[in-house]
């Protein structure tokens, strides 16, 4: 059972989606909240697999909270739930560490299905996004990580955790300047064209 918290400044859209679910067999509404202390709450007590997560929530920015959570709660997959364009807020919550990006237009099966998707590792936008930033690729990729080196591993692996550069470059101990040479190398090699492109191929192989 993949347990989905809702978090979403107006109740009736977390009301909506808890009836939408109320008799899945795979997915449990475990709770509906509105702002950032909520969030934090229902994270400590250990139970969320997955976050429904609105921009616009009560007390703080949708991204603020996606990177205070992406960083104390890192196995926790966030969706954002939002009716902002995505073509716009898609590529920034994804840098952020959201594993997709969701319309709240979607249907129900849609919203299962990015629920799934996300919950599994991968990351979920629409099929006209998805075919902007490549995500869609058909190639067998196995081969192409057998060219990195295990610095260049580990710059990946951080970057698909949410890092800043400048996150990074603490964490491994090394200048900014060189994260984003390793940034360009990782491109280059894993034949991708974007940033978001690259943390979707990362946690994929993850």
């Amino acid at each position: 059972m993949i347990r989905v918290l809702v978090a979403d400044n107006q109740p009736i859209v977390g009301y909506g989606i808890r009836m939408l679910f109320e008799s899945s067999s795979d997915i449990k509404i475990v709770k509906t909240v509105g702002t950032q202390k909520q969030i934090l709450d229902a994270l400590k007590k250990g139970s969320i697999d997955v976050i429904l997560m609105s921009l616009d929530l009560s007390d703080v920015n949708g991204i603020t909270i996606l990177r205070t959570v992406k960083k104390n709660f890192n196995a926790v997959r966030v969706l954002i739930f939002s009716d902002q364009p995505e073509q716009v807020y898609a590529a920034s919550g994804i840098q952020a560490g959201a594993s997709g990006y969701l319309s709240k237009t979607a249907t129900t099966s849609t919203i299962k299905r990015a629920i799934l998707k996300v919950y599994k590792g991968g990351i979920y936008v629409s099929s006209a996004m998805a075919q902007k930033l490549t995500f869609d690729k058909t190639q067998d990729n196995s081969n192409l990580y057998s060219k990195l080196s295990t610095r260049e591993i580990e710059v990946l692996n951080l970057i698909c955790s949410g890092k800043k550069n400048h996150e990074i470059a603490q964490h491994l101990e090394i200048n900014p300047k060189t994260v984003s040479t390793y940034k360009s190398r990782l491109m280059t090699k894993l034949q991708v064209n974007n940033l978001i492109a690259l943390i979707d191929l990362g946690r994929q192989k993850k």
